[in-house]
């Protein structure tokens, strides 16, 4: 009888002792998610500039305007205000997808404003279940900036001259060039009064 007792008041003492451990663990990992989401996102430094024939389409084309002022708040950014924010960014992005101007509608460019979307829908289930690892919330959310950056880069280079096209702008520029350089040339006197200028020529 007193082994039996022994034996239940040793497994009470282990069990106690265990859930101490487990509500330190528990502890400890709420501290540390509470800090993740008060971290700032890290985006890049550097933003890529539209060539002047973009500006004149992105000028007009209000979900892009939208979605470029966006993308600037994530410089101040916390991962909280990423959750907070995540369905107007996926709305946004949204309305970037659907409204891309005929000029602009290439395979490419298409690709790009997808790729963007579906990160932003990614996002956006990620921070409504909130029981996702804030690391993984806040590695999503730095991915959109470089996203949109790809994608400006991506609408550059529909307006990149190509050497072909420097080359025929050479070759349509240098016939008048050409022209400009020639000596004048003096032509012979013609009608009256040339026979009278010859024969004055030759009797010299």
């Amino acid at each position: 009888m007193k082994i039996l007792f022994l034996l239940v008041f040793l497994f009470l003492v282990s069990s106690c002792g265990n859930q101490g451990d487990s509500d330190q663990e528990g502890n400890a990992k709420e501290e540390i998610d509470t800090t993740i989401y008060q971290r700032n996102l890290n985006v890049p430094n550097e933003e890529v500039v539209l060539q002047p024939e973009a500006r004149e389409i992105t000028m007009n084309w209000l979900a892009y305007l939208t979605a470029q002022s966006e993308i600037e708040n994530f410089d101040n950014y916390t991962v909280n205000d990423v959750i907070s924010n995540a369905t107007p960014i996926a709305e946004i992005m949204e309305n970037l997808r659907q409204s891309v101007p005929d000029s602009l509608k290439t395979n490419s460019i298409q690709t790009r404003v997808t790729v963007l979307y579906t990160k932003a829908k990614v996002l956006e289930h990620m921070a409504k279940r909130r029981s996702d690892r804030p690391e993984a919330i806040k590695a999503t959310a730095e991915e959109l900036p470089v996203d949109f950056n790809n994608f400006k880069l991506q609408i550059n280079e529909l307006f990149l001259k190509t050497l072909e096209d420097f080359e025929k702008e050479l070759d349509d520029f240098q016939p008048e060039e050409d022209t400009l350089s020639l000596p004048r040339q003096i032509l012979p006197p013609t009608g009256i009064g040339a026979g009278t200028i010859q024969d004055t020529v030759t009797s010299l």
